[in-house]
């Protein structure tokens, strides 16, 4: 194990050195066997993610008052003493009704190929037999080893299986980040060291060495390592990096790389000085429901309702085709899923989570050749829904499935052989036809029989050849998201949770959002712009420039964050536009949240006939 150096060196100096020495030495070597140890966690796509713990007992509530935040925070919302969570959470957590083979089982059916679970959250107490540092399930009345039983179950049902461990948030010892209530320790929410704005650990660097020596050193190190020991996971899921400084965060890294290079490690543990992650994969926020643009690989980690941690005050349990459009839209763009549910303190898993698995497992059971193993898709998003790619054959998951059975895929230059119904493989093949250069017609089912969305399955001669931007649907709603738009450098995103689907930090009249699109037929489009301007510091003018047109429009500050729409009506040429939106004055600090634009057709059928773009297909293949 690496130690930690006593000396204090200035904030930028210390994580400077730790970088230059990771790259010269031990970090080019972990990446030797990247594509090996990862090649699996591509392949499965989904995964579970429990969080299950002393602090399930009390289902986030605390003296009859009910969950604020996550359950598994109760510690930390309630500042509850280390003695007192003793003898209320660690005492009482005796769950008899756990069955590890009944919670694989479940896993397995609902379609999850790994699972992940909280071996140590930040309350401090291992859910395991620690001889690293003893405090842990020796402590309760159970007195068994739930992670050897769960290892197990999934051995012997064929998942894989890995740890979440809380390295840099720790409510439990003297000298870790976070629990700022008994001791005079930084990273809580006291701030009892922060600075204006900055980190403790640069404004008061003489804390490290405590930190670094007595914690990192004494425990955490320890405890990882252990567990690499004694369970061999596939998979360790760190958290709250921000907690401890770079150099600590790659001091752990490191003693996990010496300890088993086979390991995959999830993007939370370390990251910075132009790296995006020194680990093999990066996470998108917590509770995310659409995906803001991420490159290579990576998480996101929905949960069934949301708290992460078992709470009996939270029912807002989503329904089961939420997580799977989800997964659709996650390997469409070439992520994972690993969705969380926190059991019960007795070990049981609530009913609610239940059925939502299981629905997700009955869909998965038919139509998971679209997810599994797929790769990122080269189309482009469409009215319908999204598609997910195999080699040569193209999963296009079916959303808003179109009523009058006519299906159009648009950007697709290559020839399609034949079409068919994932669902249904025993039926005739769909009836295809070639619209123009690059759009086809698929005939579907008139209606979705399915009480989720359907998948329709076409195989591409040869390698799939696209044409890039948004067909514009004269038929269906088309929705162009601003986490799916080309924005300019400065520009952020939000982190795709419920209402927070919207780019921001759009402070100059230089920054442009922009979509390419394209039209078939002249049309008539109700268009709505989704956005949100929560407060003063929001407001100005903006411009639509689409086309010949120039549409403008005025954001005044809201006195809520909740999104609204604006409605524009356009008429628009056929032929393909690039729909840029730019701030023409901003008279707060940034001009608006941006959510989406969505064009709805008010053209009849017979203005888009006549108006049909006529294409030459000379160079179209077979």
């Amino acid at each position: 194990m690496t130690k930690s150096s006593k000396t204090i060196l200035d904030p930028e100096e210390r994580d400077r050195l730790a970088v230059e020495q990771a790259v010269v030495s031990w970090w080019p070597a972990s990446l030797v066997n990247k594509e090996e140890r990862i090649s699996w966690w591509r392949e499965a796509r989904y995964g579970c993610f429990i969080h299950w713990g002393a602090y399930s007992v009390t289902g986030g509530r605390w003296k009859g008052q009910p969950s604020r935040g996550y359950a598994e925070h109760v510690m930390r919302a309630h500042k509850i003493s280390l003695d007192e969570y003793k003898r209320e959470c660690i005492e009482k957590f005796n769950p008899q009704q756990f069955d590890a083979d009944a919670w694989v089982q479940l896993f397995k059916a609902a379609g999850m190929r790994y699972v992940v679970i909280t071996a140590k959250h930040h309350d401090g107490f291992a859910i395991y037999p620690s001889d690293a540092y003893p405090f842990d399930i020796r402590m309760t009345p159970f007195q068994r080893d739930p992670l050897q039983e769960l290892k197990d179950a999934c051995k012997r049902h064929g998942l894989r299986f890995g740890f979440y461990y809380s390295h840099a948030f720790d409510w439990e010892h003297p000298d870790a980040p976070g629990n700022d209530w008994e001791y005079a320790n930084p990273g809580g929410d006291l701030r009892l060291y922060e600075g204006k704005g900055k980190l403790w650990f640069n404004e008061h660097p003489e804390l490290v060495p405590r930190v670094a020596d007595y914690y990192v050193d004494q425990k955490s190190i320890p405890q990882i390592v252990e567990l690499i020991n004694k369970y061999e996971p596939d998979l360790l899921w760190f958290d709250t990096p921000h907690k401890l400084p770079l150099s600590e965060n790659l001091r752990i890294l490191k003693a996990i790389r010496e300890a088993d290079d086979r390991i995959v490690v999830n993007g939370r543990l370390a990251h910075g000085y132009g790296f995006d992650t020194f680990s093999d994969y990066v996470n998108t926020a917590d509770r995310a429901l659409e995906i803001f643009p991420c490159e290579g690989d990576w998480e996101t980690i929905p949960t069934t309702n949301e708290s992460y941690g078992y709470s009996a005050d939270d029912h807002t349990h989503k329904p089961a085709e939420v997580f799977v459009q989800l997964l659709a839209k996650s390997a469409a763009r070439g992520g994972n899923v690993l969705m969380n549910l926190g059991p019960k303190g007795d070990g049981l898993i609530d009913e609610k989570d239940r059925t939502i698995l299981q629905g997700i497992g009955s869909w998965l059971a038919v139509n998971g050749a679209s997810i599994y193993g797929t790769q990122k898709t080269p189309l482009a998003v469409q009215s319908w829904g999204e598609s997910t790619r195999r080699g040569n054959l193209l999963y296009l998951h079916v959303f808003d499935w179109p009523q009058e059975g006519k299906l159009v895929l648009g950007g697709l230059k290559s020839h399609i052989k034949k079409a068919w119904l994932l669902d249904d493989e025993s039926a005739e093949h769909l009836a295809i036809s070639r619209l123009n250069y690059y759009d086809w017609e698929i005939l579907v089912p008139e209606q979705a029989s399915s009480k989720y969305h359907r998948v329709v399955v076409i195989e591409v001669d040869g390698e799939p050849a696209v044409h890039p931007g948004r067909l514009i649907s004269g038929s269906q709603t088309t929705t162009l998201r601003a986490f799916d738009a080309e924005v300019s450098k400065g520009i952020g995103y939000g982190d795709g949770k419920k209402g927070n689907d919207y780019v921001w930090k759009w402070t100059s009249i230089h920054q442009f959002v922009k979509w390419r699109v394209r039209l078939n037929h002249q049309g008539v489009y109700k268009l709505l712009i989704r956005m949100s301007a929560p407060g003063p510091a929001y407001g100005g003018s903006y411009a639509i420039c689409l086309g010949e047109q120039r549409i403008p429009g005025q954001i005044a500050p809201l006195e809520t964050a909740a999104p609204m729409q604006i409605e524009h009506k356009v008429t628009l040429a056929a032929g393909e536009h690039d729909l840029l939106m730019m701030p023409v004055s901003i008279e707060g600090s940034e001009l608006m949240r941006l959510h989406a634009i969505t064009f709805i057709p008010l053209s009849t059928s017979q203005e888009q006939k006549e108006s049909y773009v006529e294409v030459d297909t000379t160079d179209v293949g077979n």
